[in-house]
């Protein structure tokens, strides 16, 4: 068995002051994919940068405290890439690949966007280009018998069950007719299966995003945007997934939960 968490962090200098160092030692994830990161490696605190029994790949942003994203595994891996060869986003701190025997495992980070502004262009142009890497990416898995899994905060609730107030959210960044369709796409073009969504093809959520303001985590006023997407027979030995929402308000060290599968599958 593999056990895979991605979490976006908000910030991993905070979050390790807020528990994120206690959650990271008694997780039992094999490997770790980690969103807004925020910081360079060098600038981390010395329990982080030197993480006992993990092997680390960092890929920051060249903006300097903005996105950045990482992957944490105990097995060191064969080979590390950072971006999808994109001009314009491979600095941007928002893809990063690793290799083990048999299965590529992603972190992504997508734009957020936001309507009527250039950053949702960038989010657009982010999809378009992001669409055929992952079907290149699957379409070379596959010729190679290798499995994949692209983890991440990818910024878009594709059902209404993927959010709380979605009726309100038909106009808004993360909710958009063109960003769900652009999702269908992934799953039905490109060939990727949300594993949550398969284990739980009828439930509400469960959700992996609350905002800090108001009260929407204590009534799970939330996104489901945290996925973790897999090749079809990687999916197809999922036996779990599930996220890992905190106990309160108060024992939150972002504001994601980490979203977590266990894949019948081995590497070794």
């Amino acid at each position: 068995m593999i056990v895979v968490t991605s979490v976006n962090v908000n910030g991993i200098r905070a979050a390790a002051k807020k528990g994120f160092i206690e959650w990271l030692a008694a997780t039992e994830a094999d490997v770790i994919c980690l969103q807004e990161v925020r910081s360079e490696p060098e600038q981390l605190p010395v329990e982080l940068r030197d993480l006992e029994g993990w092997h680390a790949a960092w890929a920051p942003a060249a903006t300097k405290g903005r996105a950045g994203v990482a992957v944490l595994s105990r097995r060191q891996p064969e080979r590390t890439t950072i971006g999808f060869g994109s001009a314009e986003f491979d600095n941007s701190g928002r893809y990063l690949e690793i290799d083990l025997p048999g299965l590529t495992v992603a972190s992504l980070y997508l734009p957020s966007g936001e309507v009527g502004t250039e950053r949702q262009d960038e989010k657009e142009r982010f999809m378009a280009e992001f669409l055929v890497h992952l079907t290149d990416l699957r379409a070379r898995a596959a010729a190679d018998g290798r499995e994949v899994v692209v983890c991440g905060d990818w910024n878009i609730a594709h059902r209404p069950e993927d959010l709380k107030n979605w009726k309100a959210n038909q106009k808004s960044a993360g909710f958009l007719p063109e960003e769900r369709a652009w999702l269908s796409r992934v799953y039905d073009e490109a060939g990727y299966v949300d594993v949550v969504r398969a284990l739980h093809p009828d439930r509400t959520g469960p959700y992996s995003w609350w905002s800090y303001r108001g009260r929407a985590f204590d009534n799970d006023s939330g996104w489901r945007i945290d996925l973790l997407t897999a090749s079809q027979t990687l999916a197809d030995t999922c036996t779990r997934a599930y996220v890992e929402r905190a106990a309160s308000h108060a024992e939150r060290w972002s504001d994601h939960s980490p979203v977590t599968a266990e894949f019948d599958f081995d590497i070794n």
